[in-house]
């Protein structure tokens, strides 16, 4: 490794760093890495290929989330009648706006509230359709009588 030392003390864990202006200890590259063998040693290709290993899993990841966020953004909903957008999911709460029949509108999450007789039935599932802002299930034909999205 150059001008560079890899020492693992071993059953430790901890690892320094010989260098020619001095020694820096780095005992979390090994353990968490989890690239301590039996002998208490980690190659410097074992602690890469980890690495490489987490980055490309977050990686993953995040493009699945990304994937989810992007499919629930475009799937919308068409809304059956005008109707009053409300703080929470009940009529007790704060109105803060209205939905217009035949706009549509995308459920991020949906929650259980109080139960509302509307256009398309009656449920007590409340949509989610900003930050804030809810709309009774049986204002929006979402085609079903069930939860359409995840819960809030």
């Amino acid at each position: 490794m150059s001008s560079e030392e890899l020492t693992v003390t071993a059953g430790t864990g901890e690892a320094g760093v010989s260098t020619e202006t001095g020694v820096a200890t780095e005992a979390a590259v090994v353990t968490q890495a989890g690239l301590v063998t039996e002998a208490g040693l980690a190659t410097e290709a074992e602690v890469v290929a980890e690495a490489e290993a987490v980055t490309e899993a977050e990686a993953v990841v995040g493009a699945e989330a990304e994937a989810v966020a992007e499919q629930a953004a475009a799937r919308t909903y068409a809304v059956a009648a005008d109707a009053n957008v409300r703080s929470g999911p009940g009529t007790s709460y704060e109105k803060v706006g209205r939905v217009k029949a035949g706009s549509r509108v995308s459920i991020s999450c949906q929650r259980p509230g109080e139960t509302v007789t509307g256009p398309t039935g009656t449920s007590k599932i409340w949509d989610r359709i900003g930050n804030g802002r809810y709309v009774s299930d049986t204002y929006v034909r979402t085609g079903s009588n069930g939860y359409v999205a995840p819960r809030c």
